[in-house]
This record gives C-alpha cells, structure tokens and sequence, in this order.
C-alpha cells in the first residue's frame, strides 16, 4: 500500500543554523504516527512543513502520491490542532466549529447536521451554547478536536494538545484521542514530548534527536530494542551499563573493573566499548553471593504497585529494580544482589 504521507529529504535551516536535517519518513494511511523527542530536536519543524506553514530548504513532500512540497495549507486536505486551542473567543461552541465550514462555503443545513455530529464525536453537545470562557481546560480541548474533525480531513496534524492539561485529565483525553482515531479512520501525526503520551497512543513513534530521526518503530520495537543510548534512556526508565568488551572463542564479557557481565548474542571476535541496557522491571533481586551485581540499597520508594528499589553499584552508578510489594521488603543500607535474564538486556554501540 503506498503511503499517505512521504517526506523526502525535508529539512531546513535558518542562516547557519539547522532546525531539521535532511529527513526521510513515510506516514501510513489510517495510522497514529507521534513525533517524540525533546525540545529542539526537529520534531515541530517537521509537523509545520508538513502543514504548510514553514517552507522547507530542501526535499519534497509528498500527499497521496503528489508533489505538496509548496501547496498552499488550505489545499494540502489537512486539519492541526495546537496546544493553545486558537478558539475565538467572541464565537459560541457551536460558531467555533462551525467556521471551517463556513469558510469552505457549505450549506446552512449541512454545517447544522456536522456540527452536531462532531460535537457528538467528543461529547461536548450540550455546550454548543456556551462561550469558551465557560469551559474548563478539558472542554476546550475536545472544541479544538471537533473544529478539526467537522469537514473531516485525511490527516490530521496535533502540535502537543494535551500540553496544558493536568495529569488526570491529560491522561483521559489521550484515551478519547485514541477513540476518535479508531472512529475517524484517518491519519493522525501527533507531537509531544510526553514519552508516557507517546507509548500511550501511537501505532508508530519517530524518535528525534539533535535536528534528526533517532529511531522509528512501534512502541513496543523503541522500548523493548532501542537503537541508541539517547532512546534507551528518553524512552522509559533504564540501568545503562558502559564497559570495555573482551571477547575469546566462549564468548563475550562486559569487564566493569570489580564485574564482569556475560554479554548475551555478541560475536566473540567483538572488542568494542559498549552499553549493556536493563530495564529495571526485569531486574530482581537476590542474595548478594548470587547476584550479576552487587549493591548496597540508597533508596525504597513505595509506587503502589510496586516498590523502586535504588542501589549503589561500582564505579559511583547506581541501579534501579522494581520489586513487588509483597513478601519483605528491603531497607536501606542493606546489600543485596541484581540479576536478570541475559535475553532481556540490550546492547548498545552508539
């Protein structure tokens, strides 16, 4: 199937400075597709070329197959939706979503009848009436959404709209984005910088680093097989452990000075720094003669579900294990020693 979206090459500088490097990405049809990174990294240059509203300094941009590289924004058949939700504040909830079909010129009746169905779509038909002032944070958002959603564009573009919400009820909204997605049935390039929100909602995520493409996977592919240092610890929670390789005819050892880890699925003619990655819910902790690691407990913080246990280790680094809460718990300053099962470490090279 060809994609909806191709971006060849797209990049763009401003005088000397790099916003975004050359930049190659196919968006699929009918797919959630998040652009992640932190600040700085390219990923709301991308949305806002794709968008039309900054002019790239080099690739092209394809829609369906065709050449959008300079289209204009209102003929490119996409929707955005930004953090700030850009409600006008004189206009009714009903005005508000109204207005991109007044400005497409459709029927009186026709605007009726899809105003209400996008209204309906977030649950917000009871407000038509009501002015954006005298709605909370929340219900503005879900306005933003239907403006967006009523003439039903093919891609819809969301710069971080959850951004200005708190916990709760940011975390509400990602489940209703996820709906509307799966309702709407088009293609939705989302940005932010939440790694929670990301794992949360995407179908894919484009990991961006330093004005580039880190990664791109599904949210299971980045988590559990990061490509780099920088995705293994801006996705998630990890124990990054640097050493030097030695390698002989059995095999391969990560030497940390007093350790000396088993590195599993590497070549024995390898010999190059590396980084082995241990997620801290498949570590656990044993009796300090049986452990991988030892360590001496700095800190047990209670999380509900479970307990992060952090250790001292070698070297001034510490390590963290999740534990269940139930059977003794460890206290501070007690030893104690780390394993975990070979298969689930990553090694890094880069």
């Amino acid at each position: 199937m060809s994609p909806k979206l191709s971006v060849n090459g797209l990049g763009k500088r401003y005088g000397s400075s790099v916003a975004l490097k050359a930049t190659h990405l196919d968006v699929r049809k009918g797919e959630l597709l998040t652009l992640l990174g932190p600040s700085g990294s390219g990923k709301t240059t991308l949305l806002q070329m794709i968008a039309g509203l900054v002019e790239p300094s080099e690739g092209q941009l394809l829609i369906d197959g065709r050449d959008a590289t300079y289209l204009p924004p209102g003929q490119r058949g996409i929707g955005m939706v930004f953090q700030s939700y850009a409600l006008f504040p004189h206009l009714t909830v009903s005005e508000n979503v109204a207005y991109p079909l007044r400005m497409r010129k459709v029927a009186q009746a026709d605007i009726a009848k899809e105003v209400a169905r996008a209204l309906d779509m977030v649950q917000m038909s009871a407000f038509g009436a009501r002015l954006p002032r005298e709605l909370s944070g929340g219900q503005q958002q879900r306005v933003a959404l239907a403006r967006c959603f009523v003439y039903r564009p093919e891609v819809i573009l969301l710069d971080e709209p959850l951004g200005a919400l708190d916990k709760n009820l940011r975390e509400h909204m990602q489940l209703e984005i996820r709906k509307l997605h799966r309702d709407l049935g088009a293609t939705f390039i989302y940005v932010t910088h939440d790694q929670e929100e990301a794992l949360t909602l995407s179908d894919r995520i484009c990991l961006m680093n330093q004005a580039q493409v880190e990664q791109i996977g599904t949210p299971a592919e980045i988590y559990d097989a990061p490509a780099s240092r920088f995705a293994a610890s801006f996705i998630g929670h990890s124990n990054l452990l640097n050493g030097a390789v030695h390698a002989n005819a059995e095999g391969a050892w990560l030497n940390r000075g007093a350790e000396t880890l088993r590195l599993p699925g590497m070549p024995a003619s390898s010999a190059a720094d590396i980084t082995l990655m241990v997620r801290p819910e498949n570590a656990r902790l044993v009796s300090p003669e049986r452990g991988a690691l030892r360590g001496e407990v700095r800190e047990v913080v209670y999380q509900g579900s479970d307990l992060k246990v952090i250790l001292a280790i070698s070297g001034d680094q510490t390590f963290s294990v999740r534990s269940s809460c139930r059977g003794a718990r460890p206290s501070v300053g007690d030893h104690a020693g780390i394993e975990w099962d070979p298969a689930h470490s990553v090694l890094l090279t880069r």
